[in-house]
């Protein structure tokens, strides 16, 4: 075959060359030149068939190993598969990102709470001492009640009553980081958790009392930690550190929420919702801290909260049928859902998920500040956003969830304290 096409080839080749030749007298080597051209065109078309063939068969076994990976597929195995079962490696998973991870699930009773609500503005609240001065005063930018605080050197605020902490706890606060004159930057601040030694005034020095730990944001932002134990009979512990990293430096007249998870000597520090440091020993067995406290620097603060008992979120809706979490965050006359309300939000969000068929009802509540209609309308809009959250952002499906609100009419403490009325703004979960 290869032979009769060079001959044919070269019968057309000569007939059409014939007069170049005469006239021309081109040497033989255009024959070899037309016989290697003719011979490579030959090779070429060879190689393509075969390759054509070639394909095929490797075709065929690609599709072997598709049917009996789709066949593994539809016998259970999504582990390797998952969403692309079926889409031929073509995957609809986005690109992956990076997350802070956030943790944090408040306690469930509340032992104490100071929103500065019963204090009048310019005042210094009655709940609470100093060596220096403070004021409450509120701001055009952030509602509520906020604790100004401008310490001079040496001097603090503290809670003038001690603090009945467990084991395990949850602190929370609200911070406004300020100058200490207008038209200054950032002062910084220090807010101490740590060990009472003397009742009516202040414990002095860097680390004060018996055992403490303390967290700080610089003039500059970045934030900081101590930990330290000062008796020598006890576990020793000085340590310190900090997070340089510039996404989590705070800036002038912005609000941070500020949460701490204490799990006997173990501590978890978040700002908003990142986690910044996570110290296993941080927390003395000896020496249980009872005192919050305001030192140096210039800001606002509101919101303290601390609250004990980690919540059984699971055993609370699926045995008893009713679950009433305070881990879900509003601002003051708002419904949004505040970003710390993500640990919580998630825990809920992976129950629902575990059981599909079990449908809930969420229910919003007030406390009775302000007018029944308000509040009323106030708690429905908040159920309806916290299912949108949970619908939107955790992956459970709305048709599950129904919402209400009952505003300020089912009240679990009475509206007298501001821990009272921390204890009746909360959602419920309740199953139907």
């Amino acid at each position: 075959m290869k032979t009769f096409f060079k001959t044919l080839l070269l019968v057309v080749f000569s007939v059409c060359i014939s007069q170049a030749y005469a006239q021309f007298n081109i040497p033989g080597k255009i024959e070899r030149k037309v016989n290697n051209r003719i011979n490579n065109k030959i090779e070429r078309g060879i190689d393509k068939g075969l390759d054509e063939i070639e394909k095929g068969i490797k075709g065929d076994k690609k599709d072997d190993k598709s049917q009996s990976d789709d066949k593994k597929g539809t016998e259970g195995d999504d582990s390797k598969s998952g969403n692309d079962k079926g889409q031929s490696g073509k995957s609809d998973q986005p690109a992956l990102q990076s997350y802070s991870k956030y943790d944090f699930v408040p306690g469930e009773k509340v032992i104490f709470f100071e929103d500065f609500s019963q204090d009048a503005v310019g005042d210094f609240p009655a709940l609470w001492n100093t060596n220096g001065s403070g004021e409450v005063v509120e701001t055009n930018l952030f509602p509520g009640h906020w604790l100004k605080f401008m310490p001079k050197a040496y001097a603090a605020i503290w809670t003038d009553e001690l603090l009945k902490l467990p084991e395990n706890y949850t602190l929370e606060f609200d911070i406004i980081p300020t100058s200490a004159k207008e038209g200054e930057g950032m002062a910084g601040y220090q807010i101490l958790l740590y060990k009472c030694k003397n009742l009516r005034e202040i414990d002095g020095g860097s680390v004060p009392s018996d055992a403490g730990f303390w967290f700080t944001t610089e003039y500059y932002g970045t934030p900081r930690y101590r930990a330290y134990i000062n008796k020598p009979e006890s576990e020793h512990i000085d340590m310190s550190g900090s997070s340089d990293e510039d996404k989590f430096k705070q800036k002038l007249n912005q609000k941070y929420h500020i949460a701490i998870w204490v799990q006997k000597t173990r501590l978890r520090l978040y700002i908003n919702e990142n986690k910044i440091f996570d110290l296993p020993k941080a927390i003395s067995t000896t020496s249980k801290f009872d005192r919050f406290r305001v030192a140096d620097g210039a800001g606002l603060i509101s919101n303290i909260r601390v609250a004990i008992g980690a919540p059984d979120m699971r055993n609370k809706l699926m045995t008893e049928g009713k679950l009433v979490t305070y881990g879900i965050y509003f601002d003051v006359n708002k419904d949004v859902v505040k970003p710390e309300s993500t640990g919580t939000l998630k825990e809920i969000a992976k129950i629902l998920n575990e059981v599909p068929d079990v449908k809930v009802k969420i229910v919003g509540h007030t406390d009775a500040d302000g007018k029944d209609v308000d509040n009323l309308d106030l708690s429905k809009r908040r159920a309806a956003s916290v299912k949108n959250e949970l619908v939107k952002n955790f992956g459970v499906n709305g048709d599950r969830l129904v919402t209400d609100g009952l505003g300020e009419s089912q009240p679990v403490a009475p509206n007298d304290t501001p821990a009272n009325k921390a204890l009746n703004r909360r959602v419920e979960f309740i199953k139907m």
